[in-house]
């Protein structure tokens, strides 16, 4: 059994986390964290993670960025695992999650998805042969019109996952309306969608020879997101100090 402080609890991922914990025999949350200290699941909710003293085996943070730093300091102060998965972090508070993992084990993937990572293994696997072949790669993500950041930081994940398969690294182009010349073979374009209720769609497209292949990983719902973070604290239980992420879940 794998228990949960759940940071963030009452927010949209955080109320399908608990949905999803509800219906798993092997996770039960602890204790809750939340501006919002409504408590009807079941667990205790407090209103800052500093109040919190019932005990864990992982915190899972689907909160705000600006919380992340405190999130991260309590973690180390206590020695639990931390499962991070507020997006939009700064680099400083990336750095931080780093240095705290010497101390104790953290959890950081760009994509909390099961199906992105093992695209992502997929593509460090098979790119360099496609490349050899002449495929062209581009890359286009789609997301809701409410989305401030593009591309997505998955979609420059997917690209990293590229880069590190190829013997030689492709620069990254986001606009190519500037220029009039052919398309180099040195660069990966990446190319960001906005509109509607897209939850998130992203195409790793290999454009070659009379023939295309594409990888594809479409998200009905933001629910693959809560369930790849109650696997990721169940991965995380008892591990040592360390940086982890989705890859290591999945034995890549």
């Amino acid at each position: 059994m794998t228990s949960i402080i759940l940071h963030g609890c009452n927010g949209r991922m955080g109320r399908m986390i608990t949905d999803i914990v509800a219906g798993d025999s092997d996770t039960v949350i602890a204790a809750g964290v939340d501006i919002n200290t409504e408590a009807n699941a079941g667990f205790p909710v407090f209103a800052s993670i500093d109040e919190v003293s019932v005990a864990a085996d992982a915190v899972v943070d689907f909160a705000n960025a600006s919380i992340v730093d405190k999130v991260i300091d309590w973690c180390v102060a206590k020695h639990i695992p931390l499962v991070e998965c507020t997006t939009g972090l700064s680099e400083a508070t990336l750095a931080k999650i780093e240095e705290a993992s010497k101390t104790v084990a953290m959890f950081k993937s760009a994509n909390m998805s099961l199906g992105i990572n093992i695209i992502q293994k997929i593509l460090k696997e098979n790119a360099a042969k496609l490349a050899d072949a002449g495929f062209d790669i581009e890359i286009v993500e789609k997301h809701h019109r409410t989305k401030l950041d593009a591309p997505s930081g998955t979609a420059l994940a997917l690209a990293d996952s590229v880069n590190e398969g190829l013997k030689v690294r492709k620069d990254y182009v986001f606009d190519r309306s500037g220029r009039r010349m052919t398309r180099p073979d040195t660069e990966i374009g990446i190319s960001a969608v906005r509109g509607g209720t897209i939850v998130g769609d992203h195409d790793v497209i290999f454009a070659g020879q009379d023939e295309v292949i594409t990888f594809s990983h479409t998200a009905y719902s933001r629910a693959v997101f809560a369930k790849g973070a109650v696997e990721a604290a169940k991965f995380i239980k008892g591990k040592p100090a360390g940086k982890y992420d989705m890859a290591n879940v999945i034995g890549g």
